[in-house]
C-alpha cells in the first residue's frame, strides 16, 4: 500500500528527515514512534503532498507523491490533534459539505454517515453545532470527515492528543477496525502504549533518522527489553552511541 524510499527533508541546513525508507502492507497499522521533534509530522506531510521532499520519493496506493499528487489526495485521509471545524455547522452539515468536495452523491453521503455513526458513535454530534462540541466530539467529526470517502490509506498524527479517556478509546477502537484487505493506516505518536496496542509493526524515528523498524515483539526482542518503552530508550541510546563514535573517528 505504501512504499517510501530515501525520503529526506531539509529546512536550510537543518535535516528534519533523513533518508527514510519503509513499506506498509495492506491490512496493517504501521507505527511511527518517536519523541516530539523527531520528524514524524514532517514525514506524514510529505506523504500527504503538503511538503515537497528534498530528495527521495514514495508511492501510496499506487500513486507517486510527486507525479500523482491530486489523485493521491483522493485516496488518503489525514487526522491530527489540531484540525478545526466550522463552528456554525452541525456534524451532518460538515460531513455533507466535504462529501460534495469528494464528488459523492447525496445518497452515498447519507449511507456513509450512517456507517461512521455506528463505528464512531457520533450520536448528537451530527445535529449539534460544532461550536458547542467538546474536544472529543470535535475529534470524532474530524475522523469521520477524513474517512468519509472511504480512502484506502489514513494517516493519524498524534490523533489522541488532548482527548479524555472515552474519546481516546473511540479513536483507538476505530484505528483497530479500519485496516482490512485493501486498506492501511500509518499511526504516528510518542505514546508507547498506543503503539503497543494498535500497531503490527513500527519504525522508531529519532532526530530525523529511522533507527529501527520491526514488529512490536521484534523491537523488544532485539533489545532484550520487557516493554516497548524500555526497548525504545535502549535503541535511542544505541543510536546516540553510534553517532558519538562516528564523530570521534571524524575528529
Amino acid at each position: 500500500m505504501i512504499r517510501v524510499e530515501g525520503l529526506t527533508k531539509n529546512f536550510g541546513k537543518f535535516k528534519a528527515v533523513e533518508d527514510l525508507s519503509f513499506e506498509v502492507k495492506s491490512g496493517e497499522v504501521f507505527g511511527l514512534l518517536g519523541p516530539n521533534g523527531a520528524g514524524k509530522t514532517t514525514t506524514l506531510r510529505m506523504l500527504a503532498t503538503l511538503l515537497i521532499p528534498t530528495t527521495g520519493t514514495a508511492t501510496i496506493a499506487g500513486f507517486d507523491i510527486a507525479k500523482d499528487s491530486e489523485q493521491l489526495r483522493r485516496n488518503i485521509g489525514v487526522v491530527n490533534g489540531g484540525m478545526g471545524l466550522y463552528d456554525r455547522q452541525t456534524g451532518t452539515e460538515i460531513l455533507t459539505y466535504f462529501g460534495k468536495l469528494y464528488s459523492m452523491s447525496k445518497q452515498d453521503i447519507k449511507k456513509r454517515i450512517a456507517v461512521l455513526d455506528e463505528l464512531l458513535q457520533l450520536g448528537d454530534t451530527l445535529y449539534r453545532r460544532a461550536g458547542d462540541f467538546s474536544t472529543g466530539m470535535k475529534q470524532k467529526i474530524v475522523i469521520a470527515r477524513a474517512v468519509l470517502h472511504d480512502p484506502p490509506v489514513i494517516f493519524f498524527d498524534e490523533a489522541t492528543s488532548g482527548l479524555d479517556v472515552m474519546a481516546r478509546r473511540a479513536v483507538l477502537d476505530f484505528v483497530t477496525k479500519y485496516p482490512t484487505e485493501g486498506r492501511a493506516v500509518i499511526y504516528s505518536t510518542h505514546v508507547m502504549s498506543e503503539v503497543d496496542e494498535l500497531c503490527h509493526r513500527a519504525a522508531i524515528i529519532y532526530q530525523g533518522k529511522m533507527i529501527a523498524v520491526d514488529t512490536i515483539d521484534g523491537l523488544r526482542q532485539q533489545t532484550n527489553a520487557p516493554s516497548l518503552e524500555q526497548a525504545f530508550f535502549k535503541l535511542v541510546e544505541r543510536s546516540q552511541a553510534d553517532t558519538d563514535s562516528r564523530t570521534e573517528v571524524l575528529v
